[in-house]
């Protein structure tokens, strides 16, 4: 009897998700997918739109420059941010929690801020760059195109490649590195024989997340790329053309981004699987204890480095309290433009913020079964669903925005420039975060505490919200605090989606930025990054170190 009741509401719980997913996932790619195979010039079925890809150079071309781009900002991460790793696992740099928590922080900014940052110093009329011209007489190089992208994406995005190293060099067992000394290896052919072979595996996954990352960016190359055209760029400018957008090529061009990516992650997923090592972790390495000169020379590298991480968000601050007109910054303070942000542009941060928490409300609800059922209920529904949950993390943001649109743009559901249709793909884009964390936590909890309470007779149903979600929720509140700052800071969808009612403070940043009205857009990104650090201070205080950034 207990086992028919307790089948019973999983069941209903599992065709609830599966009709989520469906409706809101499956069914809007799909629905894209079908649209790349028609064309406004010609009737049925037809491949004119991939063929006119890969025949035009100003189309393939795009895709040859999204993926040179998110090549070498992937090298640049890894040369950047696996040392800044091994330093900070290995020896105690000074302020080490603290400069943890601001790389945390710097991947926790808005991703289009970097770029809108750096125009401000080293743009035409940049601070760094008058500063230079007017005074030593010295031109400094465009920050503009290829360069400035890959420059944006180095120091936005190396805490992917920081995060899974450090936490990888920190179970290392330190009997190996002490076995390969013993045999008379010196310090570096150990760390490139033994040390670097054997965490393999996870610095390939922050090099995933970068090259994933960069690939979808829409933000900076558009801000920041200036005729260097991407493909993020290419679908964005395709679909929302002035003299009427081609759905159907911009379709495509979604299609062979997410191919692109996916063939990028099944790559990495058969390299590692190839190259995978288990360790016991026993004796974890002892943190070498440096002294006078030594230590600071190790600490200084790894503070410059965040401090041009974090650099982004100091500019943003306190430009938000430069004196500023319709010709740009003056000298002098003022709260000018925080006073014009809420007479013009109320309904923009009252979006992002009532948005944000609707979708958190379904994120938790969702997230939290969802993690119950990857981890609790095995078999194959359970591996589906954790291979369906993650796969917004393949889709770029502007590829999920126009797949919602071209799905809900007709008969019997219109969604298109509604709320709801930004709130869907917040929840979408945003749940992995959530369930990651909630699935984390749930395995290291044990399962005969439910077992007890539904052997005393209490329903499963009853059991889960009454004692398995309770002892879920620090891990599920975590990853939902990851999900809200994401959600607040996202552009890429909300680019597509938004209509004149129901535009956020990230695509007024972007418009903001567009129009050149710097302190407006200066004084928005400040109240998200205000909010980003609140919430990230809120996210570590409740993990403890127990749940993951990644």
């Amino acid at each position: 009897m207990l086992k028919n009741r307790k089948l019973d509401f999983w069941f209903w719980v599992k065709v609830l998700v599966v009709i989520f997913m469906l409706a809101f996932l499956i069914y809007p790619f799909c629905t894209l997918i079908t649209r790349s195979f028609f064309s406004a010039k010609t009737e049925g079925v037809t491949l004119a739109n991939y063929i006119r890809f890969f025949t035009k150079k100003y189309y393939y071309s795009a895709l040859g420059r999204s993926l040179q781009v998110s090549f070498f900002a992937t090298c640049t991460t890894l040369i950047v941010g696996v040392p800044m790793a091994y330093m900070m696992s290995r020896y105690n740099i000074w302020g080490k929690k603290f400069i943890h928590i601001f790389i945390i922080m710097s991947l926790m900014s808005p991703p289009f801020i970097g770029a809108y940052s750096w125009i401000m110093l080293f743009g035409r009329a940049g601070l760094v760059t008058r500063f230079f011209a007017d005074y030593l007489g010295i031109m400094l190089p465009s920050i503009y195109g290829k360069i400035g992208i890959i420059l944006v994406f180095t120091f936005k995005l190396f805490p992917y490649v920081y995060l899974y190293t450090s936490g990888a060099m920190g179970s290392i067992d330190s009997s190996l590195e002490e076995a390969a000394e013993n045999l008379g290896s010196s310090k570096l052919r150990r760390l490139f024989t033994v040390t670097i072979p054997v965490i393999i595996p996870s610095i390939l996954a922050g090099a995933i997340m970068v090259f994933m990352t960069s690939l979808a960016d829409f933000g900076t190359p558009m801000l920041i790329g200036e005729g260097y055209m991407v493909l993020p760029v290419l679908v964005y400018n395709e679909y929302m053309s002035e003299i009427g957008g081609n759905a159907h090529l911009a379709s495509a061009l979604s299609v062979i981004v997410v191919l692109c990516s996916t063939t990028v992650l099944l790559i990495q997923k058969f390299y590692v699987s190839r190259k995978n090592y288990v360790m016991t972790a026993m004796r974890p390495p002892k943190e070498v204890e440096l002294r006078g000169w030594q230590r600071a020379a190790a600490t200084l590298p790894v503070c410059l480095v965040t401090f041009i991480g974090i650099l982004p968000q100091i500019v943003v601050l306190v430009s938000s309290f430069v004196k500023c007109d319709f010709t740009g910054f003056q000298r002098g303070f003022s709260l000018g433009s925080y006073a014009t942000i809420f007479n013009r542009l109320a309904t923009n941060i009252r979006n992002t913020f009532v948005f944000s928490t609707i979708a958190i409300v379904f994120i938790v609800l969702i997230g939290i079964l969802i993690s119950y059922i990857v981890v609790r209920q095995k078999g194959w529904f359970a591996q589906v669903m954790d291979l369906l949950i993650m796969f917004p993390f393949v889709i770029p943001g502007a590829v999920l925005g126009i797949s919602l649109i071209v799905a809900f743009n007709k008969e019997p559901l219109i969604l298109t420039g509604t709320a709801a249709i930004m709130i869907i793909a917040y929840v979408v884009r945003k749940l992995p975060y959530t369930v990651r964390s909630g699935s984390a936590f749930l395995q290291q909890m044990d399962p005969s505490v439910e077992e007890a309470s539904i052997n005393l007779g209490v329903s499963p149903m009853k059991t889960f919200f009454k004692v398995t979600a309770r002892l879920m929720a620090p891990g599920v509140l975590s990853g939902a605090i990851l999900s809200w700052i994401t959600c607040i800071n996202e552009l890429s969808s909300s680019v597509m989606l938004y209509g004149g009612k129901t535009s956020t403070i990230s695509v007024a940043i972007y418009t903001e930025v567009v129009r050149n009205s710097y302190g407006t857009a200066a004084a928005l990104a400040s109240i998200l990054t205000v909010s980003t650090v609140v919430s990230l201070l809120i996210f570590l205080k409740i993990s403890k170190g127990k749940v993951s950034i990644v």
